[in-house]
C-alpha cells in the first residue's frame, strides 16, 4: 500500500483537503521532532484512523490549515505524508518557516519509539538531504528545545541524537 520511498500519500490515509497552503522559501534548515501524545499505532489501518483525527482536531479545533505535521511515523516505521515537502507547518509556534515537522504517533513521556519508526525517519530525513528538500546540514531538534512543552517526550527526546547525522 505504501508507495515510493515507503511514504502513505495523503490520498491513501484519506486527508481531507487542506484550507490552503505555503510553500517554505527554498530548503528546510532544521527538522522539529514531536510525539501526538496519544496511544501508539501498530499497524497501518489503526495509524490511519489516527491520522484522520489528528487531521480533524488540528483543522477544526486549533483552526489549522492542515495536518500540523510535515510527516508522521506509526510505531511499525511506517511514514505517513503530513504536509509533505517543502511546505510550511503549524508544529512549533514560530519555528515553521524554516523546518520539517515530524511526529511519532503515540506518546514518548515513558515508552521508548521503537526501532522501526527511527530507522524510517532517519532515511526521510536521508533523503529529504539528497532530493534538497533538507539542507544538507540540517539540525534536528526536539518541539521542547523551541517552545515551552514536554513534547516530544523524554524517551524520544532522549534517542534524537540518533537522528543527527
Amino acid at each position: 500500500m505504501a508507495q515510493s520511498g515507503n511514504i502513505v500519500s495523503r490520498q491513501q490515509w484519506g486527508a481531507a483537503a487542506p484550507k490552503k497552503k505555503e510553500t517554505l522559501k527554498g530548503s528546510a534548515q532544521r527538522v522539529v521532532i514531536h510525539h501526538t501524545a496519544q496511544p501508539a499505532c501498530k499497524d497501518q489501518k489503526e495509524c490511519m484512523k489516527r491520522l484522520v483525527s489528528i487531521q480533524r482536531t488540528h483543522m477544526t479545533e486549533r483552526g489549522f490549515d492542515d495536518i500540523g505535521y510535515n510527516f508522521l511515523v506509526g510505531g511499525d516505521g511506517a511514514v505517513y505524508e503530513g504536509r509533505g515537502w517543502g511546505v510550511v507547518g503549524a508544529h512549533a509556534k514560530g519555528n515553521n518557516h524554516d523546518s520539517l515537522g515530524i511526529a511519532f504517533i503515540g506518546n514518548f513521556k515513558e515508552d521508548t519509539p521503537s526501532r522501526e519508526a527511527m530507522s524510517s525517519v532517519k532515511g526521510l530525513l536521508e533523503t529529504g538531504a539528497r532530493q534538497g528538500h533538507l539542507s544538507p546540514q540540517y539540525a534536528v531538534s526536539g518541539h521542547r528545545d523551541v517552545g515551552q512543552t514536554e513534547c516530544p517526550g523524554a524517551k524520544l527526546q532522549s534517542q534524537l541524537p540518533e537522528l543527527r547525522k
